[in-house]
């Protein structure tokens, strides 16, 4: 009975997970989890280092969830980005501008 509750716990979560990506909203514009991230100086930093389609193919999702906005309006249903679609594509670039910056900081105080 013990092996039978971690399965039944991790569909359950991997349920609520699903549930609250769709209720985000950001999946009916056809953005990706990274589109939504605030720029700041890291992230304009890591999307500086991006290879060059994956830096198109953001812009031109983010532009076309603006368009969308504008208008009001969503994409037909079988464009939203589904859950088992998504991927973080810029979080590893951003992972490492973060270790560099703290390194330099660290670096600067010595």
């Amino acid at each position: 009975m013990a092996s039978r509750a971690p399965v039944a716990t991790g569909r359950l979560l991997l349920g609520a997970r699903k549930w609250y990506y769709n209720m985000c909203g950001f999946n009916k514009l056809g953005l990706f989890r990274d589109d939504t991230i605030i720029e700041d100086a890291d992230v304009k930093e890591a999307l500086r280092r991006l290879p060059e389609n994956q830096y198109n193919d953001r812009m031109f999702r983010v532009k076309r969830s603006l368009d969308l906005s504008m208008k009001q309006q969503i994409l037909p249903k079988d464009q939203w980005t589904k859950y088992e679609e998504d991927f973080n594509y810029l979080t590893p670039y951003l992972t490492e501008v973060i270790r560099e910056r703290k390194e330099r900081e660290e670096w600067m105080k010595k």
